[in-house]
């Protein structure tokens, strides 16, 4: 990891600080609720619009047509062409941020 320093004392990284934020995801064949890593400072559309491939979400779970889980992943990578909308919830996996 490299840091510079600019003349007023501010340093620059390359580490990219993410927060996870909680999120419902369907794509063609299922829902999947988990975290997505999203920059601080913006928004969560702002890391669906990423030229990216994948999506990774973590703390997946993936549900079937009928709600039942049919997965638990610490991990999952979600290509964006199979997305089909992303709606934030809150802390508790409820309610849609507003």
């Amino acid at each position: 990891m490299t840091i510079e320093y600019d003349e007023k004392g501010k340093f620059y990284t390359d580490v990219v600080t993410k927060l996870p934020t909680m999120a419902v995801i369907q794509t063609t064949t299922h829902l999947i609720r988990g975290q997505v890593h999203v920059r601080q400072g913006e928004r969560l559309k702002g890391e669906l619009e990423r030229d990216d491939v994948f999506l990774a979400v973590t703390r997946a779970t993936i549900h079937g047509a009928s709600g039942e889980t049919l997965f638990d992943a610490p991990f999952l990578a979600i290509h964006r062409s199979q997305i089909v909308w992303v709606m934030p919830m809150d802390e508790n996996g409820g309610g849609v941020i507003e």
